[in-house]
């Protein structure tokens, strides 16, 4: 079971990473703030660190058949206002495109992003009934 919420300090255990350099996709924002995403295998979440503090992540579990479900999004209230969920989950739903895995959004942060942005090569499974959490 993914551990929720946010920690001060950063994460337990090394987060697998998204691209070779050092396994995070890095950005900057507007005060040149170095901005990192990166997939926490471990805890089941792909997070979001904001000049070296985890600011938010977004949750996925993987099902029997290998999809990915995406149930929930959180962004700590100092970061808030920022982007900090949807840079989190377009990272998140790219790097999942890339995998080549399957995405089910049930987070309503997660299905928003995917009916308003094209991610080339992602598959989705829209659920009947989503299960946010």
């Amino acid at each position: 079971m993914p551990r929720h919420g946010l920690r001060g300090g950063g994460i337990a255990g090394a987060p697998r990473t998204l691209n070779e350099d050092d396994g995070r996709t890095p950005v900057t924002d507007d005060d040149n703030t170095l901005i990192t995403v990166s997939r926490n295998d471990e805890d089941h979440r792909y997070e979001i660190h904001v000049g070296g503090v985890l600011a938010g992540f977004t949750v996925f579990r993987i099902d029997a058949r290998g999809r990915l479900h995406f149930p929930h999004t959180e962004v700590d209230p100092a970061f808030r206002g920022r982007g900090i969920a949807q840079r989190v989950v377009a990272e998140a739903m790219a790097d999942t495109a890339r995998r080549g895995e399957t995405v089910v959004p049930h987070c309503p942060v997660v299905a928003k992003y995917l009916r308003e942005q094209d991610v080339p090569g992602l598959t989705i499974e829209w659920p009947e009934h989503p299960h946010p959490e």
